[in-house]
């Protein structure tokens, strides 16, 4: 089935925003997007496409990459505009069927990939704590069990290998423990994620070759030199709301000091809520793009920060439209007018 969209603007990508636009889609992929009639686009092909003619603003469909699904409702997520989760904590057993499920037609939810467990220490969090079940945390004993963890977990599916370095609640791996996660994740071509909580838990994770922060950090004002060297050698995913939730709070405000050097260095910032923590709302966080502004990104940077893939050829045919642009008031993001996952219309206004 064709699905072809056309507005009267759409946004493609940083840098790439067209008027009189023009989506085309098939197999669950973009196979032109630009304005219409141009070298961009193409005409509607033959036989009898779907049309959609969409008075607004189209731009590719957000993902998340920080969430815990099981902890919220997958429907409640697409219909809100997040196409794609990346879920950061679960029992083995339970998340990696349901990456596999997401993957068909008939799952009413977002695209999952997934992290598995946590590897921690011994009695480390999360282990001991109520919001995660039994397997939720992988305690860990020795470097040569922490290798043959990450090679599980990659035959598992895994698309990235989580790491506790939460030093406030409990035990966390020793440094021949997070440097074998490294060696191993990277020889699997797998980014290592972590939860750095406690003073000197980041500058750990950049000793070992850490490639992201799962927080913004919040315990302590990291130092400049922390900050620069970061921003070389990682990306940091948001979850600023979970500090703040609608709040001023000493946490928000030192997240976003460190978030705002870290952005100014030129460090990547990529767009994720920990969806599950509380009473964070399933599907796009308006607060958390506000606040992601409030760090200093641009509005684009944070549409940027926050899309799957800019809509081109061969990118999943994930889209969304808004009844104005987001580049001009962010706020628009709270306005959804069509979802699109894989080319199937899922949500129509």
């Amino acid at each position: 089935m064709t699905l072809v969209v056309r507005a009267p603007q759409a946004w493609l990508g940083p840098g790439r925003l067209v008027r009189d636009a023009e989506i085309v889609c098939e197999g669950g992929e973009i196979v032109a997007a630009g304005p219409r009639g141009s070298r961009g686009s193409r005409s509607a092909p033959a036989g009898e496409p779907e049309v959609l003619e969409i008075d607004g603003f189209v731009m590719p469909a957000a993902a998340d990459r920080h969430v815990h699904i099981a902890l919220s409702d997958p429907a409640s997520v697409l219909l809100r505009g997040v196409t794609a989760v990346r879920d950061l904590a679960w029992p083995p057993e339970r998340i990696f069927p349901l990456a596999d499920a997401s993957e068909l037609p008939t799952y009413t939810g977002p695209l999952v990939r997934a992290a598995g467990p946590m590897l921690t220490g011994p009695g480390g969090y999360p282990t001991q704590d109520g919001w995660a079940p039994p397997g939720t945390g992988r305690e860990l004993r020795g470097p040569d069990d922490a290798r043959a963890v990450v090679k599980e977990l990659a035959s598992l599916g895994a698309a990235a290998i989580k790491v506790s370095l939460n030093a406030e609640a409990g035990p966390t791996p020793s440094d021949g423990e997070l440097a074998a996660i490294c060696e191993v994740a990277h020889e699997l071509d797998l980014p290592v994620t972590a939860h750095a909580q406690g003073r000197g838990e980041v500058e750990r994770a950049l000793g070992a070759g850490v490639d992201e922060l799962a927080h913004t950090p919040w315990t302590e004002r990291l130092s400049d030199d922390v900050v620069q060297t970061a921003a070389k050698r990682m990306r940091i995913v948001s979850t600023l709301d979970i500090l703040s939730r609608g709040r001023d709070t000493p946490e928000i405000r030192i997240a976003l000091d460190n978030l705002r050097r870290f952005h100014a260095a030129g460090g990547a910032v990529i767009y994720g809520t920990d969806l599950g923590n509380g009473a964070i709302p399933p599907g796009i966080h308006v607060r958390e793009a506000l606040l992601l502004a409030e760090a200093g990104l641009e509005f684009e940077e944070v549409l940027e920060a926050m899309v799957r893939a800019p809509l081109e050829p061969g990118a999943p045919a994930d889209l969304l439209a808004f009844a104005r642009s987001p580049l001009d008031d962010l706020g628009a993001l709270d306005d959804l007018r069509l979802v699109v996952r894989a080319g199937a219309v899922v949500l129509l206004r």
